[in-house]
Order: structure tokens, then sequence, then C-alpha cells
């Protein structure tokens, strides 16, 4: 298994707004996004002090099943269980080609034409 096997998703997006509907906690913030290939809307919560956005600015979005390079789920043990987001810092991976990196389960997913951003 490549690193390219591990990627689901890639796009370049174009934030459209930021805090429609307000602003509900303080370093957080949630931007709706256009992606440029897909014409796919996006909603998407993040920290404005780790990486802080504006309306029009454009970013990559990778989608991953794995951090690890060589396309294996590096943060699995031998016992099958997850010790942690990133178990070797030493070694170089997918997160190391980007500025902002969110680790854990996507909250909602939603295809309907109806909830265009």
């Amino acid at each position: 298994m490549s690193n390219q096997d591990a990627i689901l998703f890639t796009d370049i997006f174009d934030c459209k707004d930021i805090d429609r509907d307000g602003k509900k906690f303080d370093r957080v913030s949630r931007l709706s996004a256009r992606s440029e290939n897909y014409d796919m809307g996006l909603l998407l919560d993040y920290n404005v002090e780790l990486y802080p956005m504006k309306i029009g600015d454009k970013f990559s979005l990778v989608l991953a099943s794995t951090l690890s390079l060589s396309g294996q789920d590096a943060a699995r043990s031998q016992t099958g269980k997850q010790d942690t987001w990133r178990p070797n810092v030493t070694e170089k991976t997918l997160a190391d080609d980007y500025d902002y990196v969110m680790y854990g389960k996507i909250y909602r997913y939603d295809d309907s034409a109806s909830s265009r951003v």
C-alpha cells in the first residue's frame, strides 16, 4: 500500500463565508467553501488561532485513511488498538506536507443536492 492509496479525496477549496450563523466558540470558526474541481460544498470547523482564514482564501483539503507515508496505519499497535494520532514524531508523515492537520472522525456527511454551500 502506498501513500497515494491512503488518500481518499483531495481538492482546492475557496473560502466563501466564515461564521455565517455567528461565532459559537472563541477559538473555533465554521467556514463554508466551494471546491474547484468537483464544485462541492464544504462546512468545516477549524481552530482560528492555529490557522487563521479569511473570505477569498484558497486551501488544499486532503482526506486520508492514514498519515503514514507507507500507507500503513502506523497509529495501530500490534494489538490493533490505536496508541496515538502521531505515534512516532521522528518519522516523516503526510502531516509534514501541510500547515494544518485535523485527526479524527467526520462528524456528518450529507451528499444531498439541497445542502448546497
